[in-house]
């Protein structure tokens, strides 16, 4: 039995879904990285403060982890979950371990090219639902929690 799936809401009939959801992303965003930059200076000391060394490397690391674990449970990361937002997949079904794992990939390959990124804030602050470049590629989409169907 294969679970009901739903349209992802439209934003010209149902713009409560997507009203404020690219500035939450940028908050949610920032207390990510507030999380992240927190857990990975807990980590300094399991790896004898080596990882001083190789701060930045265990940053990515730590958050590609942490983006990968919450996303997939639950949908969206604590920043995400704060700012009353979450991801749904282009059937409108919350995300599972592969759709978290491709979102978040997808986010670090265009972190790391300075135009993708750049290409993906213009697309989020320009398309009807909010969508960066990783969105679109996967038909991804992140919704207001408070007016979820």
């Amino acid at each position: 039995m294969t679970p009901h799936r739903f349209a992802l809401p439209d934003p010209q009939t149902q713009p409560e879904f997507y009203a404020d959801v690219p500035m939450k992303r940028l908050f949610s965003w920032v207390l990510d990285m507030v999380l992240i930059s927190i857990i990975s200076v807990l980590i300094l000391p399991f790896t004898a403060f080596t990882g001083i060394f190789f701060f930045p490397l265990l940053i990515l690391v730590v958050g590609f982890a942490y983006r990968v674990v919450t996303l997939a449970n639950g949908s969206a990361t604590i920043g995400m979950r704060f700012f009353g937002i979450e991801f749904r997949t282009r059937h409108g079904d919350r995300f599972d371990l592969g759709a978290a794992f491709l979102h978040t990939l997808g986010y670090s390959i265009s972190l790391s090219f300075f135009i993708l990124q750049i290409g993906s804030i213009v697309l989020m602050l320009t398309s009807a639902r909010g969508q960066g470049l990783t969105d679109h590629v996967l038909g991804s989409v992140a919704i207001n929690k408070a007016a979820r169907y």
